[in-house]
């Protein structure tokens, strides 16, 4: 998907370009923001690419960074226009996770550990509305239908004819265990998830309750990964009211020997898929 690039991997690119300014000039993120009169959390999320960044903003900064190459400024403000592009997400309007939306729709590769819902791309409609309605149970008809809306197209991505999304998911065995909907809508969704786990694209692995305590205990994480060298790889963990990502290599090694150390103890990819047909059947015969 490298060459239509989403505008929220652009903004990342772009703020990658102006932290390596920064930092050549031996400045910190302070003392930028003391010279622009602005706040320092402003320049940390245009350089972390949470926030859209403006023309005007680029030429100030690169201003501060005495960068003297007008075709570097060009290009950055040009990255700049780019990034305020919308992508497929906004026709949706305000959306709170908007951002990870955007790096799914660009990853090449994603890796979840979920403990208690099938990860959102598996779902299927019945099973993302009974969800939806019972994590947010305020929630209007139509921000319910919005939401499906959006989770239905996420996954899109699994069924890309030419590009399809690499998808590796360690489950819990208690999202399994969990009705949600009623019996049908939950013995529908463990077939789905079955007949999902033999694209070849998809690796689906049951971490059973039999092998006790087990590094996915502190709690659900994905791992995105981009095709192209420049774009980092970020470790996305949900919140209730706002969401972390991590960039720093350091910090997604760690969650990714985390993942191995998840997958070794997980049951294999066939011994997954029968294991959940068989909760399925414990269901219809229940």
């Amino acid at each position: 998907m490298a060459s239509n690039v989403n505008p929220t991997v652009r903004r990342r690119r772009l703020g990658q370009e102006l932290r390596k300014l920064r930092e050549a000039k031996n400045m910190t993120a302070e003392q930028v923001a003391e010279r622009l009169l602005v706040s320092q959390s402003k320049i940390s999320r245009l350089e972390n690419g949470r926030r859209s960044i403006s023309q005007r903003d680029v030429r100030d900064l690169c201003g501060v960074y005495e960068v003297e190459d007008e075709r570097m400024v060009d290009s950055l403000m040009q990255m700049a226009k780019d990034s305020r592009q919308q992508g497929w997400w906004h026709a949706f309007g305000d959306i709170p996770y908007s951002v990870y939306i955007g790096l799914e729709t660009d990853a090449a590769s994603l890796r979840v550990y979920e403990s208690l819902i099938v990860p959102g791309l598996l779902q299927t409609r019945e099973y993302a509305q009974a969800v939806i309605e019972g994590m947010w149970p305020e929630a209007t008809p139509n921000e319910i239908d919005k939401r499906i809306q959006i989770r239905v197209k996420r996954q899109d991505r699994l069924s890309d004819p030419v590009n399809p999304l690499r998808f590796w998911a360690v489950i819990d065995e208690a999202l399994l265990r969990r009705i949600v909907g009623n019996p049908q809508i939950m013995a529908d969704q463990l077939r789905h998830l079955a007949e999902l786990s033999e694209k070849p694209h998809v690796t689906l692995q049951v971490l059973p309750y039999d092998v006790g305590a087990h590094p996915g205990m502190y709690g659900k994480f994905a791992i995105l990964e981009f095709q192209e060298a420049m774009d980092a790889s970020v470790v996305y963990l949900e919140g209730v009211t706002s969401d972390l990502y991590l960039e720093k290599a350091m910090d997604v090694q760690s969650y990714a020997v985390m993942y191995e150390h998840l997958r070794a103890k997980a049951l294999s990819a066939e011994q997954s898929r029968e294991f959940i047909l068989n909760v399925a059947d414990e269901l219809k015969t229940d």
